[in-house]
């Protein structure tokens, strides 16, 4: 079992041509064969160059960058990520006398780089197979419940002995559904400060009419540096820290790129369902993503048209809206790539064979319709759920109240008080009652009309008109709807503090709703979850154990991965063709002032029309995006796109919309993803935001 769970492969799910791209493996344990596959096309360094404890190697140039990726570019702890994944800290540091989002930002030296709202950076020191450990003492004639207290507690143990007085992080996660388990050990920094940003109309050009699609011409990218103490080592930040000095960077490479080159990818992608089986992979397409992409549109609508009448809203909600459009985009173009490649179809020609295979043997033979049976039942709380998490959940006032469940008067302390404060504090600075009430108004409804109505408190309103009385009582009165009632409260006696909480309305609206979904709905749908996750682990076992000439890969899991694959590009549709490398000019071929997610700055235009291109040009203009075969999903945000030296030639940060499906199932066909060639990173950061010096810091190579 060992050696099969050790195999690097691909999916089962895929054609025979597509074995040379798909898969997201672990450095540490890569094969001799996929290494061998790699070097064929065109990989040039060892195992030990991507991946060694013993020595530094590129695992410790990459950095998880809170959920994004990012890479260590400089001797001076300089990180290269996107712009959307440092948005939140651009948007912190920006009002309308400091309009960073509109403008950029570049600091002029160390000194005045600006110090992060809990953002952190970090990297792997080790990782290692715990299998053996976490089966300790775990027996077949145990029950579920003391198999998993067994587990937790061999858990707890592996990750102790690994933390002990060394100052490090680490979680043991679990591969191929509990068939095999890994610890990663990570060493994380807290002072992460903002160094660079270009105007969004760079870092988001073509904003969520782009967002997942082909040709891209967006400068998707921040920078950010890592500081430490004087020692090296991870502190709070403090005046006295200084950059970080990496074990190692990545050296650039700025001799461009071609179509066919070999590329891959180093990165953290979150969370991929490769194996899943057809029922839910029907369910997804067909009634989850539709259901949850309609609810997203209510409120990508309301709030679109607020931040076109108001420059203050767009800065509230710029964020928030690029939150939302991400997943409602992306889910459109899942439903429809499954819908395309018969993902449906190819599973449940597997499955059957899966059921021929498993005559005879007791542990395999009722997997196929135990799941069946399972899906169909856990099915309505699935939908309850979507509904629940996308309409009551995603009011935002409902949302921050429920924050406050479980306070009372020994858990209000002075310093939960100051860290109430704070949190309430930038919650008001992006909040906007009108805007919430509106949104307020039609999930209700929406909620209303689709649910059963056992799942609806009684005392809801069941038609438009009222519901429109009730919420504007409550947003009238809610201290979750203003910042003044709010710190009003806050000043009282700390039992006050809790009588005013506890009786709000909109605490008590979302009590009840959760309330409901807590006895009606978690719980089976925990249950069935529960028994359906179990069936994965002796179904995952199965396919292994039925094509043993395959090598499988595990689902990602937000643990550092590759994938590797070429710069192609690809054919969308019948008569369509798409090159793989956008340049500048098609940036200032969309340039369209009327359309905020296309207006071109002026610093660009200037330097566009002076040809000012430095040796960042390439026959007559700039490259901006390249696209590559390489397999990833959300989490590689931010992760270096690598040539076959390890050099650093782009920056990931999309994947084709035509290819969102990947994260269920994968097709070399059409899965592409994008990213944003280093050359115009580099360009922009010299002559848009001024901050060349950064430059300086680089090893750059244009070999």
């Amino acid at each position: 079992m060992k050696k099969l769970l050790l195999l690097l492969t691909l999916s089962i799910f895929t054609l025979s041509n597509t074995f040379a791209y798909e898969g997201m493996w672990l450095p540490s344990v890569i094969s001799k064969e996929r290494l061998k596959d790699m070097k064929k096309k065109g990989f040039r360094l060892s195992a030990d160059d991507i991946y060694s404890i013993n020595k530094a190697s590129l695992k410790d140039a990459v950095v998880l960058l809170s959920g994004c990726t990012g890479e260590i570019i400089s001797n001076k702890g300089l990180i290269l990520t996107n712009h959307h994944c440092g948005y939140g800290q651009i948007q912190f540091h920006s009002s309308i006398e400091h309009d960073y989002l509109t403008n950029g930002f570049s600091a002029a030296n160390l000194a005045g780089e600006l110090p992060s709202n809990n953002y952190w950076a970090s990297i792997l020191v080790r990782m290692d197979d715990v299998t053996a450990k976490m089966n300790e003492g775990v027996t077949s004639d145990m029950n579920e419940e003391s198999k998993q207290a067994k587990l937790n507690a061999n858990k707890a143990s592996i990750i102790a002995a690994a933390t002990k007085g060394n100052g490090y992080r680490a979680k043991v996660e679990a591969l191929y559904y509990t068939n095999q388990y890994f610890i990663f050990v990570h060493e994380r920094y807290d002072d992460v400060r903002l160094v660079c940003a270009p105007p969004s109309a760079i870092g988001k050009f073509g904003g969520d009419t782009d967002n997942w699609m082909w040709p891209r011409h967006t400068g998707d990218f921040s920078m950010f540096r890592i500081y430490a103490n004087k020692d090296n080592k991870p502190a709070q930040y403090s005046k006295d820290n200084v950059p970080y000095t990496p074990k190692r960077s990545f050296k650039i490479s700025i001799a461009g790129v071609k179509e066919n080159d070999f590329t891959f990818i180093y990165g953290f992608p979150g969370r991929t369902s490769e194996y899943l089986f057809s029922d839910a992979v029907k369910y997804i397409a067909y009634k989850s993503n539709p259901t949850k992409i309609a609810l997203r549109d209510i409120r990508l609508d309301i709030i679109k048209a607020a931040m076109n009448e108001n420059p203050v809203t767009r800065i509230q909600y710029s964020a928030k809206t690029a939150r939302i459009a991400n997943a409602w985009k992306k889910w459109q173009g899942e439903a429809g790539g499954i819908v395309k490649l018969d993902a449906i179809g190819k599973k449940q020609a597997m499955e059957s064979k899966f059921a021929i295979w498993a005559k005879g043997k007791p542990e395999y033979e009722n997997l196929i319709p135990e799941f069946t049976k399972l899906y169909a039942a856990i099915e309505p709380y699935a939908y309850v759920t979507d509904y629940y998490n996308e309409a009551i959940k995603a009011i935002e006032a409902s949302g921050k109240a429920s924050q406050f469940a479980g306070l009372t008067h020994e858990k209000l302390n002075p310093k939960t008080l100051n860290k109430i404060k704070a949190d309430m504090d930038l919650y008001f600075k992006n909040y906007d009652a009108t805007i919430d009430e509106a949104i307020a108004n039609k999930l209700l409804l929406s909620y209303i009309e689709n649910i059963d109505s056992k799942y609806i408190p009684e005392y809801i309103p069941r038609n438009e008109d009222e519901i429109k009385v009730m919420f504007s009582n409550y947003f009238q009165t809610s201290i979750f709807t203003s910042k003044e009632r709010f710190d009003k409260v806050m000043a009282m006696e700390y039992e006050s503090v809790i009588n005013m909480i506890k009786n709000d309305p909109f605490y008590r609206f979302q009590h009840f709703f959760a309330k409901i979904y807590n006895e009606k709905v978690k719980n089976q749908h925990s249950k069935l979850n529960s028994d359906i996750t179990a069936l994965y682990k002796n179904f995952m076992r199965g396919q292994m154990e039925m094509q043993p000439n395959r090598e499988f890969y595990p689902d990602a899991n937000s643990t550092l991965r590759i994938a590797y694959g070429n710069i192609v590009g690809f054919n969308p549709k019948d008569g369509v063709r798409y090159n793989p490398i956008s340049t500048l000019d098609g940036v200032i071929v969309k340039d369209n002032p009327e359309i905020y997610d296309y207006k071109v700055p002026a610093k660009l235009h200037e330097v566009y029309k002076n040809k000012d291109f430095g040796r960042w040009e390439e026959n007559g203009t700039v490259p901006v995006c390249i696209l590559a075969s390489n397999h990833t999903t959300g989490g590689n945000s931010g992760s270096p796109i690598l040539n076959g030296k390890g050099e650093l030639i782009g920056l990931n940060f999309d994947r084709c919309w035509e290819s969102t499906m990947s994260d269920i199932i994968y097709d070399n066909d059409m899965c592409r993803n994008i990213g944003v060639d280093i050359r115009y990173v580099l360009f922009l950061v010299e002559k848009v935001c001024g901050a060349g010096y950064l430059i300086d810091e680089m090893e750059i190579t244009e070999k």
